[in-house]
């Protein structure tokens, strides 16, 4: 199991902030706030890694995380460190506190250049961009103009079928530019209430 690895770091980790963590790639993704910068998988920790430290990672002969997809080698941007860094706390902090920065960087920089399809919106797939494309929203535009609950209310009179719920936290990570897991507690409850309404 993943636990010793994942607690450890969760726990060594917790300086930086909010620290939590959830199924990721077949094993668990570290979050700082709402940030995935480390991967911990087999209690192998990995770091995520950017166009700043891919190189140095790389020369000191980290490997990257490559899972199966559809049957398909998937390479990530989490390389593995070596067990020794766990020997070091400092060099092992300072390490995950860059993967963070990148991590945060590359989130913010994908923030800024606005995708132009709901495909590419975080949560939204293919199967979802047709599904709201039939329910009349047909760009990221008329999604952020209808918000998560009249979108999800198209969709359902525009649908035969039952609907999960998780496809309005979807619809509310895509229009925040979030995953639909870190969607508050508190959020959920007021979407839940708008859609009785």
């Amino acid at each position: 199991m993943d636990k010793p690895a994942l607690k450890n770091a969760m726990k060594l980790f917790a300086k930086f902030g909010s620290i939590k963590s959830r199924s990721m790639f077949g094993g668990f993704g570290i979050f700082c706030d709402d940030t995935m910068f480390v991967l911990v998988v087999e209690n192998q920790l990995h770091l995520r890694a950017g166009k700043e430290n891919e190189t140095l990672l790389k020369q000191q002969g980290l490997e990257p995380y490559v899972y199966k997809k559809r049957g398909f080698p998937v390479v990530t941007k989490y390389f593995a460190i070596p067990k020794e860094w766990w020997d070091d706390e400092e060099k092992l902090l300072s390490e995950a506190k860059y993967a963070l920065e990148v991590a945060k960087r590359d989130r913010a920089e994908k923030n800024r250049t606005s995708p132009t399809r709901l495909k590419d919106l975080p949560n939204l797939r293919l199967a979802t961009e047709r599904m709201l494309k039939k329910a009349g929203i047909t760009s990221p535009a008329d999604l952020q103009q209808q918000g998560a609950v009249n979108a999800y209310k198209a969709l359902l009179s525009a649908h035969e079928k039952e609907l999960s719920l998780e496809l309005l936290w979807s619809l509310e990570g895509a229009i925040t530019g979030k995953h639909w897991s870190v969607v508050p507690p508190q959020r959920r409850q007021e979407l839940l209430q708008h859609l009785e309404n």
